[in-house]
């Protein structure tokens, strides 16, 4: 059965960042997997994996104090090509590194502001991050189209 908008869960302010990230990521030719394990003890917000293989990482903070409260950002920058922050449009931007990228998003898109410096990752951590990416993927759409199959 699928679900209605009156039934469907109430989306946290991260969760509505997320979804218009995704929506973003998608008219760029990326598969986005939301809260994404790159290895135990990390996960991600949003993992894009792009049309050539590259590997971003995005971050949604619905607020400052969402903001303050992360103190493990910076573990995820060996974990992609490029790292973006997502926020909305009135979250006060001078608090990100200029380092990293910038997208501006609500629930239904964003868009890129600043984009960061490619740190390209190793082949080898490319492989393995990419089969994580696709086995995550196939478990989740497995376990869309048989709900009952985890019972």
């Amino acid at each position: 059965m699928l679900e209605t908008q009156a039934s469907a869960p109430k989306l946290q302010p991260g969760q509505l960042l997320a979804r218009g990230v995704c929506r973003l990521m998608h008219s760029h030719g990326f598969s986005c997997l939301e809260e994404f394990t790159p290895e135990r003890g990390k996960r991600v917000d949003v993992m894009a994996l792009g049309p050539q293989g590259e590997i971003w990482v995005i971050e949604c903070k619905s607020s400052r104090a969402d903001f303050t409260s992360d103190t493990k950002w910076d573990g995820y920058l060996e974990w992609c090509d490029r790292y973006f922050w997502a926020v909305d449009a009135d979250f006060p931007t001078e608090l990100l590194s200029e380092e990293t990228g910038l997208i501006i998003a609500d629930m239904y898109g964003g868009e890129i502001i600043r984009m960061p410096d490619e740190d390209k990752l190793a082949a080898a951590r490319r492989k393995v991050l990419t089969h994580r990416f696709a086995m995550q993927a196939a478990r989740r759409l497995l376990e869309y189209r048989d709900p009952d199959r985890w019972l």
